[in-house]
């Protein structure tokens, strides 16, 4: 299929990782931090996992989480262009029925032109928040109505990022700036570059979507495990080729941490643990410290949630995150994973994408 972007999605695996590796952030904001420095943290986080050989560099649109500092996903994107060189940059995700699709398609053209060929557009359906947020976010209390008008907004926005919206339409006058309406010479159209968009999801309706599209799809097996395979293999049943693939890619969040001992490794993701007990319970906060999570009163009930939650953290020595995630490529047949871990403390987080790093021999 000519003028695929197929080559521009598709990533090669570094060292021995049987896929590409990436990275996704929530400028998580610990106990005792300020969401300065956790932003601060993300960037050079970005700076080292683009040395190290990681692929791309994500973060997220969540709001009203005092333990997430990445509301802004396009505002903290621009910041990291300045400091990168070479890492592909993205939204994992952009929240779409939170804004306007020419709002997304401006912002997201100005990324492009400030970091040529190195943007990525993911976008989710859900408004990463609570309801009584979203409808803030919104101005409407249309929650439900907004998730199903999902496909109508992505339609939208893509032929903003063409600027290929048919004659008579009553938006073919309107131009998301930058965008390819600039790159129009006499006798003909010169494509602008565009970021690459890709659809994100927790269940099946992102995935089928992604399929019938053609577009690349990521899945949250980060917070929705149960789902990853069934949701893959619907995506794949549903795939058509497109201007965009040739065939399907497929990439899944997954968290994991790495660390010289395990029972050290065991420490930092319990902070993570009881960040997302509290979240799931009406109660987010900081991201608690180890000292924290170790003391905190857990009921049977929250020991048995966290238990689970844990079940599905790849944690441990060097060793142990490597055959873990090989598990995961072979059980799933994942084409990339993007690797998150929200643990409390700089140090240990950045020290842990080192490890991984040095255990596939990526650098």
């Amino acid at each position: 299929m000519d003028g695929t972007q197929d080559d521009t999605i598709r990533a090669t695996p570094r060292g021995n990782a049987p896929v590409a590796l990436s990275v996704l952030d929530l400028a998580p904001v610990g106990s005792g931090r300020t969401a300065r420095q956790a932003l601060g943290t993300t960037v050079e986080l970005a700076a080292l996992t683009e040395r190290l050989g990681y692929h791309r560099f994500w973060v997220a649109e969540h709001h009203s989480m005092p333990g997430i500092a990445s509301s802004s996903p396009a505002v903290v994107l621009a910041h990291l262009a300045a400091h990168t060189e070479r890492i592909r940059l993205g939204s994992g995700g952009v929240m779409l029925p939170n804004h306007a699709p020419l709002v997304i398609a401006e912002q997201f053209g100005t990324l492009e032109a400030l970091a040529p060929g190195r943007i990525d557009l993911g976008l989710g359906r859900a408004p990463g928040t609570d309801g009584a947020t979203a409808a803030a976010l919104r101005r409407e209390d249309r929650l439900a109505e907004s998730a199903d008008d999902f496909p109508q907004q992505l339609s939208e926005l893509t032929r903003f990022l063409d600027d290929d919206f048919p004659d008579g339409h009553p938006y073919a006058r309107i131009h998301a700036v930058p965008g390819p309406v600039q790159g129009r010479v006499p006798g003909g159209v010169q494509r602008a570059d565009r970021p690459s968009v890709w659809l994100l999801g927790s269940s099946g309706f992102s995935a089928r979507l992604a399929g019938l599209l053609g577009l690349p799809f990521s899945f949250a097996h980060h917070f929705s495990a149960a789902n990853t395979v069934p949701a893959l293999e619907l995506y794949r049943n549903s795939f058509r080729p497109s201007a965009v693939l040739e065939r399907p890619y497929a990439k899944i969040g997954v968290q994991a941490f790495a660390a010289d001992d395990a029972e050290e490794a065991r420490r930092q993701v319990l902070t993570g643990a009881l960040a997302m007990l509290r979240l799931r319970t009406g109660r987010p906060g900081l991201i608690p410290s180890p000292e924290e999570a170790e003391s905190y009163d857990y009921t049977p009930a929250e020991r048995e949630f966290v238990s689970d939650w844990l079940r599905n953290v790849v944690h441990g020595t060097p060793d142990e995150v490597r055959e873990g995630l090989d598990a995961l490529v072979k059980r799933t047949g994942a084409d990339e994973l993007m690797l998150t871990t929200n643990a409390h403390s700089p140090g240990p987080r950045l020290r842990s994408y080192e490890l991984i790093a040095d255990a596939y021999a990526m650098g």
